[in-house]
């Protein structure tokens, strides 16, 4: 697979990373240890070198499974980790924010544990903390990286002002946010920013949390414990309206061979040489279908006709429930 470089650094990363939160929290059940485990070296073999996990998916399990599974490979990966969650040692539920200069220390000591490496490659604040400054939540950054546990510092979620204030004390390597075509506010603000400043870019949910695959539709049930259920851009009504924009998809996909999946992710790395989505999945047929993306290539006139097909579809629903989005602090 091809390489690309976040930024303006020497951070270079798979063209697609595997999202990992999805094999242990998020979506109903976690799934088999060891499926997961011979999945994410599935990927090494298929060229993924980049693999995003966090403290609090699980919380802690997905950190020890990538942990584990990339043991034997860990000189020849770049894993992505991220703190700021207030965990309930009881339930291992997150419980609020905490971006404290010494829950940081903490959080990475334990995150480096579970995931049997001396150093953490990309470090990234998982939501603006409002209590916290974000100098303050650099400056410990920049500590950890003094001391050799941290190579490089991340935000995930945060807006323009936030990274411009934390890249002055310590740069800033990746921003990681939601972007695909169903989620497009970046655009307006983010991407002109992270250009100037040469900060690499991470889109998560590249695949509108499956719903860009064409595998969803109003009539999906999922699990009790899918975070979906909460979401109001999946709620039936919703989830009606948004095939609009699958199907636009869907029939472009079919007019250059390949799938739904592989356009929406070709149209990432269409964007910008310095963004590398994270696509997650359980399925080694689906992991195949998103590592071939990185092989299709989409012309200028593909883009236009693309985006001017999508562009006449409103999307409807909110990407977050009221709950989660009030730790969106940007």
């Amino acid at each position: 697979m091809q390489k690309r470089k976040l930024g303006n650094t020497n951070l270079e990363v798979s063209a697609i990373g595997l999202g990992c939160m999805g094999m242990s929290f998020g979506y109903g059940p976690a799934a088999d240890k060891q499926d997961m485990i011979s999945l994410i070296r599935s990927a090494v073999e298929q060229g993924i070198t980049f693999f995003d996990t966090a403290e609090v998916y699980g919380a802690y399990t997905n950190e020890e499974l990538v942990g584990e599974a990339l043991a034997p490979v860990r000189d020849h990966v770049v894993i992505a980790t991220k703190f700021g969650w207030k965990i309930d040692p009881a339930t291992r539920k997150s419980v609020g924010l905490d971006s404290r200069p010494e829950h940081i220390k903490q959080a990475v000591d334990g995150s480096l544990k579970r995931l049997r490496t001396g150093v953490i490659d990309l470090l990234y604040q998982h939501r603006v903390d409002p209590d916290v400054p974000i100098e303050e939540v650099a400056g410990t950054v920049n500590e950890l990286i003094q001391t050799g546990k941290v190579r490089h510092f991340g935000l995930s979620e945060a807006g323009v002002q936030t990274i411009r204030r934390a890249h002055k004390i310590q740069p800033v390597t990746a921003l990681q946010s939601e972007y695909s075509l169903w989620w497009r506010e970046p655009e307006a603000e983010i991407l002109p920013a992270l250009e100037e400043l040469g900060i690499g870019f991470v889109p998560f949910s590249p695949l509108g949390k499956g719903f860009l695959t064409g595998a969803i539709n109003d009539n999906t049930k999922f699990d009790g414990n899918d975070f979906r259920n909460t979401v109001p851009r999946f709620n039936e009504e919703n989830r009606k309206a948004n095939q609009a924009l699958v199907d636009v998809i869907t029939r472009f996909a079919q007019q250059k061979n390949v799938t739904p999946a592989q356009v929406a992710l070709a149209w990432l790395l269409a964007q910008k040489p310095w963004m590398v989505p994270i696509p997650g999945t359980t399925k080694p047929h689906r992991l195949r279908e998103n590592i071939g993306a990185a092989s299709v290539q989409l012309s200028p006139d593909d883009l236009r006709h693309l985006e001017g097909a999508a562009s006449k579809i409103s999307v409807q629903g909110a990407r977050y429930s009221e709950q989660h989005q009030k730790f969106i602090n940007r």
